[in-house]
């Protein structure tokens, strides 16, 4: 049988691997390609780097698969912590990948535009270039809904984090404040677009804290032993 400190250093090595990639994927490339305000340099852009853009898009889908085999190990964690809190954790998780994925093909969609394909030919390059900007714009609105998800499956995990009795009870409250953060950016910038930034930082710095401290406790420290029933009267 895998030991409870074994199986917390292995979620916390996928979780670690899943959050190594959004920086990159998320973060680097749009503010390498997006250029605010100028669709032509933007697409050029693309029509540049085309590997480096694909990059982008490569990773945040394997961030977003890793991600699976995060909630799947996170269940195993801490299932018997409480087995409905366990099942709505990896049930959030799951529904978070294909939204993940979907909202990936806005980006795809965007390099088939500056190949210029034969049936992009009623179209002239402003258009085209349009069009790219466009796309990018729709791929930020997705990454507003699936963060909704990103924020709500901390919200069980942080729960079970708190009752597990094998992990700080801190940690557990530091997740639901980020999970709580991270929601709270999403609806921010669907209603309020405004003070959209600014929430976001703000949900970034509680997200840090919170998932970033629970990653490095687990890779470093591990979980404590579970104690069977009658351990403590042996």
């Amino acid at each position: 049988m895998t030991s409870n400190k074994a199986a917390a250093r292995r979620a916390g090595f996928l979780y670690l691997l899943n959050g190594a990639l959004a920086p990159f994927s998320l973060l680097y490339i749009a503010s390498t390609f997006i250029v605010a305000g100028d669709a032509s340099a933007t697409a050029n852009k693309i029509r540049a780097s085309q590997l480096l853009f694909r990059s982008g898009i490569a990773a945040e889908l394997i961030s977003a698969t890793i991600f699976i085999f995060v909630g799947l190990a996170f269940y195993y964690l801490l299932k018997e912590v409480n087995r409905k809190h366990a099942l709505m954790l990896l049930t959030l998780v799951l529904v978070s990948v294909p939204i993940s994925y979907c909202n990936e093909l806005i980006r795809v969609a965007a390099l088939i535009l500056p190949r210029g394909a034969g049936f992009l030919s009623a179209f002239d390059q402003r258009q085209t270039d349009a069009l790219i900007m466009a796309l990018l714009n729709l791929h930020g609105s997705g990454l507003v809904l699936v963060q909704i998800f990103w924020g709500l499956w901390l919200l069980p995990f942080g729960a079970l984090v708190l009752k597990s009795g094998f992990l700080p009870r801190i940690l557990g409250v530091l997740l639901i404040l980020a999970g709580v953060s991270y929601v709270i950016s999403s609806f921010t910038t669907l209603l309020f677009p405004v003070y959209g930034h600014s929430v976001f930082m703000l949900a970034g710095l509680f997200g840090g804290i919170g998932e970033g401290s629970t990653i490095l406790w687990l890779l470093i420290m591990g979980a404590k032993e579970r104690q069977e029933p009658g351990q403590q009267l042996a």
